[in-house]
C-alpha cells in the first residue's frame, strides 16, 4: 500500500510538470505569431508602395515613429521597389546620361514619306575632249570625288596618227576653213539663197571648229592637248577610261560644284490638302544617323507639285539647301515634312525611346540615383523629337541620353535592382 501511495503521488507529479510544459509551448507559439503580424503589415505596405513614389517617400523610409527601431530603419533605407534601377553618379557617367524636364511647347505637324537629295540646276557641268586621241588622266590620284579647281587639267590626249603641232596645224586650218564658209552663209541667208537650216548647220560647225582650234591652242603641250575643268568642284564622275580612245566633242567627266542640293520628296496623293502647310523639312539619310535640318542649311521651299506626275501616285515637293556637310547627291532620304504649328504638345528627343516587342517606353528620373521604366505612346515624329500622347506629365525627368545604356544595364543585371543604405 505504501508503495502504491508512492507511485500515485510521482505520476501526479509529472502530469503537472507535462500540463506546464504545453503551457509554456503555446505561450511561444502565440509570440511568434504577435512578431509576424509586422512583418505582414509591412509586407502589404511595401506592394502598395509599388504602384508609385508616394510624396512622403523620405519621411517614410527613415521616420517609422519608434526610436527603438533604429536597425530596422537601416535594413530598409534606400531599398528599391519593382522596376527602380540605381545608377550612382559615377554610373550615370559612364553611361552619358543626361536628363531633360517634360515641358508643353509647340510642335510642328509631320508629313513622313521618302526623297532623294539631286543637285541643284546649274551646279554640274560635262567636260569634252577637245580633239580626237588617246585620252590619259592628268593625274592618277583624281578619282571619282577628288575636288579639283577651275581650269585644273583633267586628261591630256595625244593621237598616233599626227604630232601635237600638226594637231593644231589641222584644227587651225578646219577653223579657218568653217569661218569663211560662215561667213559667206551670212551673205546667202540675207538674200534668201539658203534655207535657215542649213545655216543652223553651217553655223554649228564654224563654232565646233573654233573652240576645237583655241581650245588646242592654249591647252597645247609637250605631252598632247590638255582638256581642264571648266568650274571648281569635285569629279562627280569619269565616262570614259584611262588610255581610252576619244572623239574630239566626246563627255569625258562631270563636275559638279554641290554648293547647293535639292531634296526631292515624293508626296501620296490623299496628303496634298496639307501641302500648302508644308514650309520646311528634316531629312536623314540611309548612310548616316545625322538628321539634317533645313532651316539650319540655309534652305527653302523652291515648289510643290498641284498633282500627280504623270505615271505615278505621288506628287512632288522640292527644297534647295546649302551643302555643308557629307551630304551625297543621288542618296535616297527618310523625309519628315513641316507643317502648321500646334502648341502645348509635349514631346522628347528620338533617342529617349526604348523600343520593345513594338511597345514605347522612356526611363524616367525619379530621385537622384533612380531611374524608372515608363510605358508612353508616341505620336508624330520630326527627325529629332517624338510627339507623347499618353505616358508622361510636366515636370517628369526624362532620360534623353543613354537611354539604351540604363536599359541594357537593368536586363544584365550589371545594375542591382535591390540594394541598402548603411
Amino acid at each position: 500500500m505504501k508503495y502504491k501511495m508512492i507511485a500515485l503521488f510521482i505520476g501526479a507529479s509529472l502530469l503537472c510538470a507535462g500540463c506546464n510544459w504545453f503551457r509554456h509551448d503555446d505561450h511561444d507559439h502565440d509570440e511568434h505569431d504577435h512578431t509576424a503580424m509586422p512583418f505582414e503589415e509591412e509586407e502589404e505596405e511595401h506592394d502598395h508602395l509599388r504602384h508609385g513614389i508616394p510624396e512622403n517617400f523620405d519621411e517614410h523610409n527613415h521616420g517609422h515613429g519608434h526610436d527603438d527601431d533604429d536597425d530596422d530603419d537601416d535594413d530598409h533605407e534606400g531599398e528599391l521597389h519593382a522596376g527602380e534601377i540605381r545608377l550612382t553618379h559615377e554610373q550615370a557617367e559612364a553611361a552619358g546620361l543626361e536628363v531633360e524636364t517634360v515641358n508643353p511647347g509647340p510642335f510642328r505637324a509631320v508629313i513622313h514619306t521618302g526623297g532623294m537629295i539631286q543637285s541643284a540646276q546649274g551646279s554640274e557641268q560635262a567636260v569634252a575632249a577637245t580633239s580626237g586621241g588617246v585620252m590619259f588622266f592628268a593625274d592618277p590620284s583624281l578619282t571619282e570625288g577628288a575636288s579639283i579647281r577651275a581650269g585644273e587639267k583633267l586628261v591630256t590626249i595625244s593621237s598616233d596618227k599626227l604630232q601635237d603641232g600638226d594637231l593644231v596645224l589641222k584644227a587651225k586650218i578646219e577653223f579657218e576653213a568653217a569661218k569663211q564658209e560662215y561667213e559667206r552663209a551670212q551673205k546667202l541667208i540675207g538674200d534668201k539663197i539658203i534655207s535657215q537650216k542649213e545655216f543652223n548647220e553651217i553655223q554649228a560647225r564654224y563654232l565646233t571648229a573654233e573652240a576645237s582650234y583655241l581650245g588646242q591652242a592654249d591647252n597645247l603641250s609637250t605631252s598632247g592637248i590638255s582638256v581642264t575643268s571648266p568650274i571648281s568642284g569635285y569629279i562627280k564622275k569619269w565616262l570614259v577610261q584611262n588610255g581610252q580612245y576619244v572623239s574630239m566633242g566626246e563627255p569625258v567627266a562631270v563636275v559638279a560644284q554641290d554648293r547647293r542640293l535639292q531634296l526631292h520628296a515624293d508626296v501620296t496623293e490623299n496628303n496634298f490638302k496639307y501641302l500648302r502647310y508644308v514650309f520646311s523639312a528634316n531629312f536623314k539619310t540611309a548612310y548616316n544617323n545625322e538628321v539634317y535640318q533645313l532651316s539650319k542649311l540655309n534652305g527653302k521651299l523652291l515648289s510643290y507639285g498641284k498633282s500627280a506626275e504623270e505615271g505615278s501616285a505621288y506628287i512632288p515637293v522640292t527644297f534647295e539647301f546649302d551643302n555643308v556637310g557629307d551630304i551625297v547627291p543621288g542618296s535616297f532620304a527618310e523625309v519628315f515634312l513641316l507643317a502648321n504649328r500646334r502648341e502645348n504638345v509635349i514631346s522628347v528627343p528620338t533617342e529617349a525611346l526604348v523600343e520593345e516587342q513594338g511597345e514605347f517606353f522612356v526611363f524616367l528620373q525619379l530621385e537622384e540615383e533612380v531611374f524608372g521604366k515608363k510605358h508612353v505612346v508616341i505620336g508624330q515624329d520630326d527627325g529629332t523629337r517624338v510627339e507623347i500622347l499618353q505616358g508622361l506629365e510636366p515636370g517628369n525627368l526624362v532620360v534623353t541620353k543613354g537611354a539604351y545604356s540604363v536599359k541594357l544595364a537593368s536586363a544584365s543585371n550589371a545594375i542591382p535592382e535591390h540594394s541598402h543604405s548603411h
